[in-house]
């Protein structure tokens, strides 16, 4: 009889439960179902994509905010000299390149260095027209709503094909919990 009831629990279980114990928050079942559908260069590649999307789009939230006026600080100084973000994108690409000629495979392939390479590449893409340039060109209206919209397409489009099945999945874990949610709400 609990055989046959275990049979039961397991058919009627969301999609991703099967490594979840009952009532698994919904991360729980998310991170299991990433644990699952990628491999580590996949989550490292992962998160490299999103980091450079959030950087980028929060970058560009900053500079308008300061531009505008609507945030409280200014532009980052050293000496009266005016520090553009790219330095600190070149200066964190460094320290990823120590961390990857260095060669510990612990750190090499780990998502914290893909986050990492993903952000300090955001920083330096955002000021691509600067150092292209030489000039400071960040406010010129020629090409950027075009670069930020390319940038922001490639971001969301590196994210999905580097795990493709991973997302799919998610989307199906969530459908399932958020209806083993609502079953259990209309249960009561």
């Amino acid at each position: 009889m609990a055989e046959g009831a275990e049979d039961e629990r397991r058919r009627s279980a969301a999609p991703g439960d099967e490594e979840c114990p009952p009532g698994s928050s919904l991360p729980a079942r998310w991170r299991a179902t990433l644990d699952r559908h990628t491999s580590p260069v996949q989550r490292s590649l992962l998160a490299t994509w999103l980091s450079f999307g959030a950087t980028f789009g929060t970058v560009r939230l900053i500079t308008h905010g300061i531009r505008g006026g609507w945030l409280p600080w200014g532009n980052i100084s050293a000496g009266g000299k005016h520090l553009h973000h790219y330095n600190i994108g070149i200066a964190t690409l460094a320290g990823v390149g120590l961390v990857a000629v260095r060669g510990d495979a612990k750190f090499t392939g780990h998502p914290g260095v893909g986050a990492a390479y993903g952000a300090g590449a955001a920083l330096i893409a955002d000021e691509f027209a600067l150092l292209l340039d030489l000039q400071d060109v960040y406010w010129a209206k020629e090409g950027r709503v075009s670069v930020d919209l390319s940038l922001g397409i490639l971001s969301g489009l590196g994210a999905y094909l580097t795990a493709a099945p991973f997302w799919h999945e998610l989307a199906k874990v969530t459908a399932g919990h958020a209806q083993q949610r609502l079953s259990a709400g209309q249960a009561r």
